[in-house]
């Protein structure tokens, strides 16, 4: 397989069922296909294993998040009432310093209800948002492993092109 695939994006999708978490269902939810979820979860199994690069965006991300045992916000308005609203427009993330994106301070996409709520094991918190929420993610001790709450694809901005030129950069790099 390692010779086959030099990095896994992981896209956009659906909503990932609380059970995954631990949880039972407490808000209205479109969830993704269960056969997705579950070829997901065996493709960053195996992926991990021969420490590729991987990026999760947005469902991706926080898939990745519960795969290594995080939980969610089943839905930010419910649970986090304080919260701006995540599910359209713009909102500004403070990026820390890492060596996969820019850092700093600037405006995103909004286009979730879930979040991340307890990070996975081993995961930082790369980005969160001026409410609280957790916008990036990044594996320790790993090559790239990086997931963003935004969808840098719909962006037109350099800051966004960095993420993608990380993860090409890393998949050469890995070969």
């Amino acid at each position: 397989m390692s010779s086959r695939l030099d990095g896994l994006i992981i896209p956009g999708g659906g909503d990932l069922p609380p059970s995954l978490y631990g949880e039972t269902s407490r808000f209205p939810a479109k969830v993704e296909c269960p056969e997705r979820i579950d070829f997901e979860f065996l493709l960053l199994h195996a992926i991990i294993k021969i420490k590729k690069p991987v990026l999760g965006i947005c469902y991706g991300m926080q898939l990745m998040n519960v795969f290594l045992g995080g939980s969610l916000y089943q839905d930010i308005e419910g649970q986090l009432p304080e919260a701006h609203r995540h599910t359209e427009g713009e909102h500004l993330v403070e990026v820390g310093m890492n060596p996969h994106m820019t850092s700093g301070c600037r405006v995103v996409n909004s286009s979730h209800h879930q979040a991340v709520r307890k990070l996975g094991t081993g995961l930082d918190c790369l980005a969160r948002s001026r409410d609280g929420v957790i916008e990036a993610l990044v594996l320790r001790d790993y090559g790239f492993f990086v997931g963003v709450q935004w969808h840098p694809e719909r962006m037109r901005d350099a800051s966004s092109a960095v993420i993608f030129t990380a993860f090409i950069e890393a998949c050469r790099a890995c070969k």
